[in-house]
């Protein structure tokens, strides 16, 4: 019997006519957020994070993901929430997707801020592409935990000496997602070309990366910058791995809501 389809879930704070859309990455769910949405919300901003198809509690389509679909999907949840001034801002899977959720919806999108991520895994080398398959998905094929297969991948993602609640709260968050979903999402990411999106942007954009980062590394996101988002933001968060809204929380803040109000507000 073929399930019916469910919207996935997602969660709604703060109050105004500027909202921020997050999405998460291929490792946990919006309940990393936590504390970014606590401080967008104190900023004055809307808040909407969602778990994509098949994390948290949303279930994964009977035919898999799609970075395509993805971006299609969280276009409906701009339509089903948005308000004037709507602000996506992708980390990770997230941040591929959220070029994607732009050219579905250019009309509704007024700013995009990407991060950590290259925007398209064309972007990566052959050599990281094999990396990044063998150290997520191979294990799990050969029979292995997602707990005890992700935990040193998770641990490495973070720079040296990153502590505190906030890691700690990614961490267990990352290790909570399920190892289905996870395989079909690490393959829609291999799977998906993102330049043509890319190039395509024609709102502020924001590109905020790690300095220790080894997957949306500093030099990648610089790349997308100068080849394919000329007109965009860059800034490079010291201290931080892939994870630098957890990492160095404030200095991301700063970074981000400086380019709402300045790059985004002040031009509605």
């Amino acid at each position: 019997m073929t399930t019916a389809y469910r919207f996935p879930d997602y969660q709604v704070s703060g109050s105004g006519d500027t909202t921020v859309f997050l999405l998460h990455g291929a490792y946990g769910s919006k309940d990393y957020f936590r504390h970014e949405i606590a401080t967008l919300v104190r900023a004055g901003l809307r808040v909407v994070a969602w778990d994509a198809p098949g994390y948290g509690l949303s279930p994964l389509p009977e035919d898999g993901l799609s970075i395509e679909r993805l971006g299609e999907t969280a276009a409906c949840l701009i339509d089903r929430c948005g308000t004037g001034t709507n602000i996506v801002l992708g980390h990770s899977m997230g941040g591929i997707t959220a070029p994607a959720v732009y050219a579905a919806r250019p009309d509704k999108v007024h700013g995009l801020v990407i991060s950590a991520t290259v925007g398209s895994f064309s972007q990566k080398s052959e050599e990281d592409r094999k990396t990044f398959l063998a150290e997520r998905v191979e294990p799990l094929r050969a029979g292995n935990s997602f707990r005890d297969t992700a935990g040193a991948v998770i641990d490495s993602m973070f720079a040296p000496g990153s502590k505190g609640p906030m890691v700690d709260l990614v961490r267990e968050v990352a290790l909570s997602t399920n190892a289905d979903t996870f395989c079909a999402a690490i393959t829609a990411i291999t799977l998906y070309d993102g330049e043509p999106n890319l190039k395509n942007v024609k709102v502020p954009a924001l590109l905020l990366a790690g300095e220790h980062d080894k997957v949306g590394r500093p030099e990648g996101m610089k790349s997308v910058q100068t080849q394919l988002m000329p007109h965009a933001e860059y800034a490079c968060i010291p201290d931080a791995g892939h994870y630098a809204f957890a990492e160095q929380h404030d200095v991301f803040n700063d970074h981000l809501l400086r380019f709402i109000r300045e790059r985004v507000m002040a031009l509605r």
